[in-house]
C-alpha cells in the first residue's frame, strides 16, 4: 500500500515542486524530511501538480510508496513530518491507497485560484499571494467572458513554450470571479491545464478587464490557437493549487 499526501506549501522562498539541481524545491524539502522521519530514503515521491517557482498550494497531492512497509500510521505521519518541515510547508493529512495510485492519471480534476489585488497602492500583506494591478478592471466584462472558456477546447494558444503534451485539448468544468473589496479571486477547475494555462487566462481576463479584448472575441483568440493573441503570462505568486479530486 502507498500513503496519499495533502499538502499546503507557501512557494514564494522555492523554485517549484520539481527537484532542481540549483534551487531549493518543495519535493526536496519533503523528500529529507521524510527520510528523516521513516528512517529510510527506499520510496519514491509523485506530486500531482509541478507548480512553478512562487506558485502556492492548499491541496497538492504526493504518493508515497515504498518497496518496505512504513511503520508509522498514517493518521499519525502529518504530526511527525511537519516537526521536520519548515513553517512554510504543511502536511495537511495522509490516507493510505493502493500502490498503483497515480496521483496525476488518476485525477479527476483540478482547481486552481488566481488572486488579483486591484487598488492604485499596493498592499504587502498580499505581495506573495497576489498580482497587483493598479489600473481600473471592469469585473462584469471579466465574468462574462468567463462563460467563453467554459467546455471543451483546444487550449494550444493558453500554454507557454516549453509545454510537451500529446494534446492540448483540456475541458474546463468552472470558471467563477469572486470579488471581495479590492481583492478579485478566480477560480477554476477542469480536468488537467498546461504549461502556465491558468496563469494566462487570467491575463486574458485581465486583458478584457482593461479593455484591450472585448468578451466575444474570446471564442476566435481560444479557436485561432495562437498565443499572441491571448493575454500576457501573470506572475506565479497570484497562484493557488487550491485541490486535486479523485
Amino acid at each position: 500500500m502507498g500513503i496519499l499526501f495533502t499538502i499546503a506549501y507557501n512557494g514564494t522562498r522555492y523554485c517549484g515542486w520539481q527537484s532542481q539541481t540549483n534551487a531549493v524545491s518543495v519535493y526536496d524539502t519533503l523528500q529529507a524530511a521524510l527520510v528523516k522521519v521513516l528512517g529510510m530514503d527506499d520510496f519514491s515521491l509523485l506530486g500531482a501538480s509541478r507548480t512553478d517557482s512562487g506558485v502556492h498550494a492548499l491541496g497538492q497531492r504526493a504518493h508515497l510508496r515504498s518497496n518496505y512497509p512504513i511503520k508509522i500510521p498514517a493518521e499519525r505521519l502529518p504530526h511527525a513530518l511537519n516537526s521536520a518541515l519548515p513553517k512554510d510547508i504543511s502536511i495537511l493529512g495522509a490516507t493510505m491507497v493502493d500502490n498503483q495510485f497515480h496521483p496525476i492519471n488518476d485525477a479527476k480534476s483540478k482547481t486552481y485560484s488566481y488572486k488579483i489585488y486591484n487598488h492604485l497602492q499596493r498592499n504587502p500583506l498580499l505581495w506573495d499571494f497576489s498580482a497587483y494591478i493598479p489600473m481600473t478592471l471592469d469585473v462584469e466584462k471579466m465574468q462574462a467572458a468567463c462563460a467563453y472558456f467554459i467546455g471543451k477546447h483546444d487550449f494550444a494558444g493558453f500554454c507557454s513554450v516549453g509545454s510537451v503534451v500529446t494534446s492540448t485539448v483540456r475541458e474546463i468544468f468552472s470558471l467563477e470571479i469572486i470579488k471581495d473589496g479590492h481583492l478579485l479571486e478566480i477560480l477554476v477547475n477542469g480536468n488537467g491545464f498546461l504549461y502556465n494555462m491558468v496563469r494566462i487566462i487570467t491575463g486574458t481576463l485581465v486583458a478584457v478587464g482593461v479593455g484591450r479584448i472585448s468578451p466575444d472575441d474570446i471564442p476566435d483568440i481560444i479557436k485561432s490557437g495562437e498565443r499572441k493573441r491571448a493575454g500576457k503570462t501573470m506572475l506565479p505568486q497570484g497562484l493557488t493549487l487550491v485541490e486535486v479530486f479523485y
